[in-house]
């Protein structure tokens, strides 16, 4: 299929019997690759985007999407992920990629493994808190600054204000 300078290969796929994965590996008119991919349990479904310019390891990316849905509740505690094997051949990406991915994904807390199960995802709540501080924290040190440089309180609460609205 194309579309404009966009290429596109479609699949859908049943990993575990119970996740369907549906991928499209996309190639734009500057040569990039992105696969982009769909895992759903439920209804809604989850994307996961490797971009194979981007110079972080595609284990980090896999990583960082994860946390990312897990962050947001796209996966709840107590759901199981695709198995490693399961999830690398559809991907066409190497074993050893995804299981460093959820080594680290472990590692942080994020997700747990039963042995001859699978990972799941642990309650994550104090995850959530944590990231919900340091966000907080971020946002302080804007405003100091935004504060030193002569941004009026009028403009940073209408700046909050018009990103809440959206």
């Amino acid at each position: 299929m194309q579309t404009g300078n966009l290429s596109r290969k479609k699949k859908l796929v049943v990993i575990d019997n119970q996740f369907f994965l549906y991928y499209t590996n996309c190639i734009n008119s500057n040569s990039t690759l992105h696969i982009q991919v769909w895992i759903t349990q439920r209804k809604e479904c989850l994307m996961i985007i490797i971009d194979y310019k981007d110079r972080r390891p595609i284990y980090e990316q896999v990583e960082e999407r994860f946390e990312e849905l897990i962050l947001k509740g796209g996966l709840l505690p107590k759901e199981q992920l695709p198995s490693v094997r399961n999830l690398a051949m559809e991907l066409s990406i190497n074993p050893n990629t995804i299981q460093r991915a959820y080594m680290e994904l472990e590692r942080k807390g994020f997700i747990y493994t039963v042995k001859g199960r699978g990972s799941f995802i642990a309650d994550t709540e104090h995850l959530v808190d944590i990231r919900k501080n340091d966000l907080l924290c971020s946002v302080a040190e804007i405003l100091r600054e935004a504060k030193e440089i002569g941004i009026e309180k009028d403009q940073v609460i209408k700046k909050v204000e018009e990103v809440y609205e959206k």
